[in-house]
């Protein structure tokens, strides 16, 4: 049975004890999975092609407009998918924790909280997979290397 701190409380059924000691690796293979939805973004730039990207992050106060497009279409399709798999886990998922606190504060804020909150959101959950890294579930762990 797994032990627990003095301080966390004690579960009104102890026999699911083990389960949650379990499921607690898998969840978080769960949040990676979830977050990675960033890919159908990332995928949606990749079709529409790089030049109206371009254009929008110059637009946007981002110069070189060509070189921030392509620096979000790979951290959103790449990166995403890396961060699914857990293979450079901690690398990805800060520089899309970064991405997401350009959107946030730099592009989105100016126009209301309600209007930063998903980029917010998603630039927390990065920031905490980065300073995990892959976990138990993970190709970073399979390897045997993080960084």
């Amino acid at each position: 049975m797994a032990r627990r701190a003095a301080s966390e409380p004690k579960l009104l059924f102890p026999g699911l004890a083990d389960f949650y000691a379990t499921a607690a690796d898998i969840s978080y293979v769960l949040v990676r999975v979830a977050i990675g939805s960033l890919v159908y973004h990332g995928s949606l730039k990749v079709l529409g092609g790089v030049t109206p990207v371009a254009a929008s992050m110059t637009k946007l106060g981002f110069v070189p407009g060509l070189a921030f497009a392509y620096a979000a279409i790979f951290l959103e399709t790449v990166g995403a998918v890396c961060v699914v798999l857990g293979l450079f886990t901690r690398f990805f998922a800060a520089a899309l924790a970064i991405e997401m606190a350009l959107i946030a504060f730099v592009v989105l804020m100016p126009q209301g909280f309600a209007r930063m909150e998903l980029a917010l959101t998603w630039g927390i959950i990065f920031f905490a997979i980065a300073l995990r890294g892959g976990g138990p579930y993970s190709l970073d762990r399979a390897i045997g290397k993080e960084l």
